[in-house]
């Protein structure tokens, strides 16, 4: 019987001197580092909650994905057509580029339009253009979200706009922001960018963080009657990169407030440590029939961690895995994965593989660790 097993490891010199503890209004919120994934802060990050504009994210990378891929073109002209016009357009009352009824538009301008002025209109246009029908489209934005890893998200349409059955996580949407960042350099520039003007229309990017000398990268901004006010939003600074998100804030001062001081924290009141160095032995998990009771296993490369500078909370690692792993065994076999904690927060998994080589043990030897495997599984199934 194999069954999941935890091997702990004690981490040495990783002991802060006091508790660090940072409190947000957000009622949802979730932040990382790029380079490490770590885990920075997470609260409510896999409650569901209206979208509202940040599923225009969700539209854009579906976008970028077919410009990659080169099924479609920047220069490529998508038609305006009334439903368009009258949900997204001037007369809705809504973030528009004002897209005239019944014209086209290069893709170019209307991703632009969706990642500077978070333009309604512009994403209903993409939607149509793309598959026809905003139902249609919605159901590609939910199969992409799968593809990168958003694992509790569902679009009903590409605006965000209220609709049942659409929801996403701030888990989710910091995976989407970090993906974007990384997939797609050249357009992820844009939501930077502080104005955009269309048809001789000029119109700010409104995201405040842009504002505050703080290495913002803007991204997006959202507000629903149910939830209240919410951002995704990315900063880059003294050679790091965060990326949070933010749901179930007040006003729209509180949302720029609370997502300054979230980033700022994460950029100041952390530090990286390196856990483990590359090829360096991260701990041995029990063999099952081998010539040899365990193994050693590694990461790909070098461990590291960004953690409070003076969190008291000593860091815990754990190898999790499916075992004893059954010989033979091949170096470089994924066995498992390494599971790091600082106080509650899972902040950081890292695959594990096969250090070494295991070969078949002697009849003998695999009868005894048949035995063995009788007597004690039990034990773990009820103690694990």
């Amino acid at each position: 019987m194999r069954l999941l097993l935890i091997a702990l490891i004690f981490l040495s010199g990783l002991h802060g001197a006091s508790a660090q503890l940072f409190e947000t209004r957000a009622k949802q919120a979730f932040m990382i580092d790029a380079e490490t994934g770590t885990v920075l802060f997470s609260k409510n990050a896999d409650d569901p909650v209206p979208p509202a504009s940040l599923a225009k994210l969700m539209t854009a990378e579906v976008a970028f994905n077919a410009i990659k891929s080169g099924r479609l073109k920047l220069d490529d002209e998508f038609y305006v057509s009334e439903h368009a016009w009258r949900t997204g357009g001037a007369v809705s009352g809504t973030a528009t580029m004002f897209a005239a009824v019944k014209s086209s538009v290069p893709l170019e301008a209307l991703i632009q339009a969706v990642t500077v002025q978070s333009a309604n209109d512009g994403c209903i246009i993409i939607a149509e253009g793309m598959a026809g029908s905003e139902e249609n489209f919605a159901r590609v934005m939910t199969e992409r979200a799968r593809e990168i890893g958003m694992r509790n998200s569902v679009f009903v349409n590409p605006t965000g706009l209220p609709a049942q059955g659409q929801h996403v996580t701030m888990r989710d949407l910091v995976t989407l922001s970090s993906h974007i960042a990384a997939t797609y350099p050249d357009f992820y520039g844009f939501y930077a960018q502080e104005a955009f003007t269309w048809n001789k229309i000029f119109q700010r990017n409104r995201n405040p963080l842009l504002k505050m000398d703080i290495g913002a990268e803007g991204l997006a901004l959202g507000y629903s009657k149910e939830d209240g006010y919410s951002i995704v939003g990315a900063v880059k600074r003294e050679g790091r990169r965060l990326f949070v998100a933010m749901n179930g804030l007040a006003s729209d001062e509180e949302r720029a407030e609370e997502a300054r001081k979230m980033l700022d924290w994460g950029i100041r009141a952390f530090e990286k440590t390196e856990i483990f160095a590359a090829g360096e032995t991260v701990g041995r998990v029990a063999v099952f029939g081998g010539d040899r009771p365990d193994l050693a296993v590694t990461a790909r490369g070098p461990v590291a961690i960004f953690r409070p500078i003076t969190d008291a909370d000593r860091l815990t690692a754990r190898i999790v895995y499916m075992g004893p792993v059954e010989a033979p065994v091949e170096a470089g076999a994924r066995i498992g994965t390494l599971k790091v904690w600082i106080g509650d927060t899972l902040s950081q998994e890292t695959p594990l593989y096969a250090a070494e080589n295991v070969g078949m043990g002697r009849l003998q030897d695999r009868a005894l660790d048949a035995v063995g495997e009788l007597l004690t599984g039990w034990l773990r199934k009820y103690h694990l």
